[in-house]
């Protein structure tokens, strides 16, 4: 069988990494090891099941809630597929400029006070996470037919090479590196009510 699910193409060279926050080994070993290995663990779950054919977004949604073991696999491996997979593109080598999406930052000054406020309650809520995780305007919103914006990932295997355990320093250079024009169309996407695709 041909897989359905693959590795997402990255807007970038991973031998180049994403300045300042993730360099080259980093990203291989997070790319082509972590993430490749949710992508094949999927692939070899949903083979001769009803979820074979069916879009990631879907497999998610209909199984996030399912308790029965198969299942709970599933969703586990499909949603760290569709995490990694949208923390890519809210990336780019030394970043974007968010003056250049007026109407986000409009909106997260509103909802926030300030760009930094609201810079400040993601950090915190990204260094607060107990253990491992993500930082995201939900966990895998799309479980719950929700866009997310934003997302970082706080598991130690997104930074361990070049920050050891030191996830502040991970989460401070991570600003630097956030693709505010992927963002902004996210945030475009959810105001129409319109699908996320990646």
């Amino acid at each position: 069988m041909e897989n359905k699910h693959n590795l997402p193409t990255l807007d970038f060279p991973v031998e180049q990494g994403i300045a300042p926050v993730i360099t080259a080994r980093q990203l291989d070993f997070h790319y082509n090891k972590h993430h490749k290995t949710y992508v094949d663990k999927l692939n070899q779950l949903v083979e001769g099941t009803s979820f074979e054919s069916q879009p990631l977004d879907a497999i998610i949604q209909k199984t996030a809630f399912d308790s029965d073991p198969k299942s709970v696999a599933i969703f586990n491996n499909a949603a760290q597929h569709f995490n990694h997979s949208f923390y890519w593109k809210c990336l780019t080598p030394n970043g974007d400029k968010i003056d250049n999406y007026p109407k986000l930052k409009e909106t997260i000054e509103k909802q926030f006070g300030s760009l930094d406020e609201f810079k400040k309650q993601f950090t915190e809520k990204a260094i607060a996470l107990f253990g491992s995780g993500w930082t995201c305007n939900a966990q895998t919103p799309i479980a719950e037919n929700l866009i997310p914006l934003l997302t970082c990932d706080v598991w130690e295997h997104a930074y361990y090479l070049d920050h050891q355990n030191r996830r502040v320093d991970y989460l401070k250079n991570f600003w630097d590196a956030v693709n505010w024009g992927f963002v902004s169309k996210a945030f475009n996407l959810a105001s129409e009510q319109q699908s996320l695709k990646l």
